[in-house]
């Protein structure tokens, strides 16, 4: 049996099916007989990428998806809120991978200041959502922090301004290439941190170090939206769309110039791409993905400062990317996910269940060996992995898969190409 008939028997099909619910119902089952286990959110998050691979319609695995995240999850976080904390500050990296994909994987523009945009959209809000803006705006004028009402408004004026950033950052390195602007990129990001770090005089537009603090969280009819599952519902909304407009871009037109001015600029031009154009707008496009993931992650934090915007944020992002495989939706989300919950589940748990031996003699463990110090190490590790054995990430996009593979996946690309070449 060849590999496409194999995904299409149906009784392969029943038994995928019933592995795939049993994944379902062991973290599920998880949640609530072990509220902190750490290994309940993992399962479940393979629950969700086992539901991608499963060779079932799109609209049977959009419904799953939106049960197990509209409904199981918001179940589980009444055992225990941190489930839902995790998840959404993985939907917030989803974002910021997505849009850092389009610049890098879609466009093929090496961008290390993705940071920036990120903090544009961030301090935005921040200002005007606190007494901040008290600072250089008259009283006569308007008095702050505005309502949380404003904060849909702020969401939408962080991708505008974000974006505006990222067209001008953009606008004067269309020249360069590679590692010329991966250095332009870095050198943008330290000038806009330490802007923000030292705006605090004459003129204290964004009290400097200290950061800002507290800032208002977001309103609807008058309804403060300050839980935990309030933010998971936002991001979970703002995360769909995103992957929705960027797989459009991926199969549009624009996708399609992005796509030749990444595999080779002066072939693409010669042919009437317009790759002036098309560079500013995977600048633009992916920057106003930042600025809006800014807007919220102020709102939920309550505090930004300078720190939070380093360059090694941008770092992780871009290594998100790489690990999920570059040009590729469904890769920069499998690897946004992958680098947080480890970050922030896996090294975190292991790291306490040691200390916990260790406290009762059962294991003697120095201090310097604890797995939750080692986060870059295995970030690096797992980077120098995946760049030897998967150059091409976890999910590399479709288009870059050798024809082998593709005939795995449904043969439709081979059938694309074969009915071009006649």
């Amino acid at each position: 049996m060849d590999a496409k008939a194999f995904w299409q028997n149906p009784e392969m099909k029943k038994s995928i099916m019933a592995i795939y619910w049993v994944l379902v119902l062991g973290p599920v089952s998880l949640f609530y007989i072990f509220p902190d286990s750490a290994a309940a959110l993992v399962f479940f998050m393979a629950s969700l990428y086992f539901l991608y691979r499963m060779p079932v319609r799109e609209a049977i695995k959009i419904g799953i998806a939106a049960v197990l995240l509209g409904v199981v999850m918001p179940l589980a976080s009444t055992e225990n809120p941190y489930y839902v904390e995790v998840m959404t500050q993985v939907m917030m990296y989803v974002a910021l991978a997505i849009g850092l994909n389009i610049v890098v994987g879609f466009a093929g523009l090496l961008n290390f200041g993705y940071v920036a945009f990120y903090a544009v959209g961030a301090y935005l809000y921040a200002i005007f959502a606190s007494a901040q803006a008290n600072q250089f705006i008259p009283a006569t004028i308007m008095q702050f922090p505005v309502s949380g009402m404003w904060f849909w408004a702020f969401l939408l004026l962080g991708m505008v301004v974000a974006g505006g950033v990222g067209f001008l950052l953009g606008f004067p390195v269309l020249r360069l290439r590679g590692d010329y602007l991966a250095i332009v990129t870095l050198g943008f990001a330290e000038i806009i941190r330490i802007v923000f770090n030292n705006m605090d005089k004459p003129i204290n537009f964004t009290n400097g170090p200290k950061g800002i603090s507290p800032i208002k969280p977001p309103a609807i009819f008058g309804w403060e939206l300050n839980q935990p599952l309030d933010y998971y519902f936002i991001v979970l909304i703002i995360v769909v769309l995103t992957i929705i407009i960027t797989r459009r871009l991926d199969e549009s037109r624009i996708g399609r110039a992005w796509a030749a001015i990444r595999e080779d600029e002066i072939a693409a031009r010669s042919m009437g791409v317009p790759v002036v154009r098309m560079k500013l707008l995977a600048f633009a496009i992916g920057a106003s993905f930042a600025g809006a993931m800014g807007v919220i992650f102020a709102a939920k934090q309550s505090f930004v400062d300078p720190s939070s915007f380093g360059f090694m944020e941008s770092i992780g992002i871009l290594a998100m990317v790489i690990l999920g495989g570059m040009g590729s939706v469904s890769g920069a989300v499998i690897g946004a996910a992958a680098v947080v919950t480890l970050q922030l589940n896996v090294l975190k748990e292991l790291s306490e269940y040691l200390n916990q031996l260790a406290a009762q003699g059962i294991l003697s463990i120095p201090s310097q060996v604890d797995p939750a110090k080692y986060e870059r190490l295995v970030f690096g590790l797992i980077l120098i992995l995946t760049c030897i054995y998967r150059p091409q990430g976890l999910l590399p996009a479709r288009r870059n898969l050798p024809a082998w593979l593709r005939v795995r996946t449904g043969g439709t690309a081979v059938k694309k190409e074969e009915s071009h070449a006649s």
